[in-house]
């Protein structure tokens, strides 16, 4: 068994000021960590009248936030550290923090801030702005001017009106007329804006109910401007276009994966603002090919002769002939080689 070499020796003068007397329990504490042991210690060693915070004393200290969380939970656990709010003069909540030098139950530590006085206005520590006396208003109390109900519903906000909304709002008085009155074909209201409604208005509203399930990114669409974005894609249903084509064109539009945006609605809007035309694909007319009849291994080279049969006649050509055998005519022999026949075995001059 080996034993410990390590000799310790210790060299200690009593102060004979600046001292704090603390108990063996508090430095050799099993439960407090060095920083909750320095926060009490450093408390303890302040004057009677102090008013020092934990917090301060643990920026000066130079102890961080975590650590100094850490040491006051543990400095209340073991009945050192004490804290309440109250409310004093004035309606000011103060909080009252006890350090003992000895652990107290929290009855002891009520019956001990029970005695400590509150600050007050009149005390330099912390003093409290009293409030100055109110003037009350000019004259009595009134209920705020409203505008009252719009003349006729224009189904949507109206806060700023074109001019020319307002010229075709304004009562035009009949003109006086002699003759007998005739029958005038008068156009529809048009909605605001002087634009018909849309016949695809609510397949556009079906289309922009949509756009969430397309991409992650359009799934934040405000519900306020899904009206503007379904009149923007009835313009397209108009042109001809189809709801996959708007679709194709807003998810082209998207930025590129991991991109966050951050106003969907604005981007949409953006996206369907220009109306481009239908381009229909042009489809090449080809030419029909003629069924090929697959001939057996046997007849593949042969040719239908062209010639008086009674049935088709096949047969192998040579070249380009279109006659068979039979039905070419027969070459013609040349005069110096025909032959002379014999006679009497006497073959003529050559």
């Amino acid at each position: 068994m080996e034993l410990d070499s390590t000799v310790i020796y210790r060299h200690f003068n009593a102060p004979s000021h600046a001292f704090s007397q603390l108990s063996h329990e508090i430095i050799r504490h099993p439960r407090l960590t060095s920083d909750a042991v320095r926060l009490l210690t450093w408390q303890l060693s302040l004057p009677s009248d102090a008013r020092e915070s934990f917090s301060t004393t643990a920026r000066r200290a130079r102890i961080g936030g975590c650590a100094f969380t850490r040491a006051k939970r543990q400095l209340k656990d073991e009945g050192y550290v004490h804290e309440r709010r109250v409310q004093g003069p004035g309606g000011r909540w103060v909080t009252q923090q006890l350090v003992s030098s000895t652990p107290l139950t929290s009855g002891e530590a009520a019956g001990l801030l029970a005695r400590s006085p509150l600050l007050t206005c009149t005390n330099r520590v912390s003093p409290q702005v009293v409030p100055s006396p109110r003037k009350p208003a000019v004259g009595r109390p009134t209920i705020p001017a409203t505008d009252g109900y719009p003349d006729e519903y224009l189904r949507e906000d109206t806060s700023n009106l074109p001019a020319e909304l307002i010229a075709s709002t304004e009562p035009v008085e009949p003109a006086a007329s002699t003759g007998p009155a005739e029958a005038v074909d008068e156009p529809a209201p048009a909605p605001v804006g002087g634009t018909p409604a849309s016949p695809h208005l609510e397949d556009a509203r079906a289309l922009v109910g949509a756009l969430p399930l397309l991409s992650p990114a359009l799934r934040h669409i405000p519900p306020g401007m899904r009206d503007e974005l379904a009149r923007l894609a009835a313009r397209w249903l108009d042109a001809g276009h189809s709801s996959t084509d708007v679709h194709e064109h807003v998810l082209r539009g998207l930025p590129g994966t991991g991109t966050p945006v951050h106003r969907p609605g604005g981007l949409v809007r953006y996206l369907l603002r220009d109306v481009p035309p239908r381009t229909l694909p042009t489809l090449t007319p080809h030419p029909p090919t003629p069924a090929r009849i697959r001939l057996s291994v046997r007849l593949e080279g042969t040719r239908e002769c062209s010639g008086p049969h009674t049935q088709p006649m096949l047969f192998r050509p040579l070249a380009d002939e279109t006659l068979c055998a039979e039905c070419a005519p027969a070459p013609a022999t040349p005069p110096e080689a025909t032959s002379v026949p014999d006679t009497d075995g006497v073959h003529a001059p050559s």
